[in-house]
């Protein structure tokens, strides 16, 4: 298939975007603070956008969207952490848990434009990814700013 490289990059994309969804579902069912379940609404809203995007791209390339998870050992623990300190409460410990995350969504993107070399992407596919990678950018960028007030 001619598009194999696309929708393999393409589907590195959306498994990211499922950890992070899944993970921060997990973790607004596990807080009771207010200003954290609006947080991870808004992060989940990211990643369901960019899903609905790359899925898209990737239907319109023949393709068959990624279902699954990304979920390294790492990721996993990262959201596993995030739900043992929303339990106790430590607020530091979940926006900690939380930036690692967001680093591990935005050294994928990273490594799809990276491992691009070959040109595989189109210049929207690209741009696409960029978007993405601006939006995700901004929410790091946040979950830092919170974490460093705290």
């Amino acid at each position: 298939m001619e598009n194999e490289k696309q929708i393999d990059l393409l589907n590195q994309l959306i498994e990211i975007n499922n950890d992070r969804l899944e993970g921060y579902e997990t973790a607004a069912g596990e807080t009771k603070a207010t200003d954290l379940q609006t947080l991870f609404a808004n992060m989940k809203s990211t990643s369901y956008d960019n899903l609905q995007e790359l899925r898209a791209e990737v239907e319109r390339l023949g393709g068959k969207p990624a279902e699954g998870t990304m979920i390294s050992g790492k990721f996993f623990r990262v959201w596993m952490d995030v739900k043992a300190a929303l339990s106790s409460d430590d607020r530091q410990t979940v926006l900690n848990s939380c930036e690692f995350g967001e680093d591990k969504a935005l050294e994928t993107y990273e490594k799809v434009l990276e491992n691009d070399n070959s040109n595989h992407l189109s210049f929207e596919q690209i741009a696409l990814v960029k978007a993405q990678q601006e939006n995700l950018r901004a929410d790091h960028d946040r979950i830092k700013a919170l974490r460093d007030a705290e």
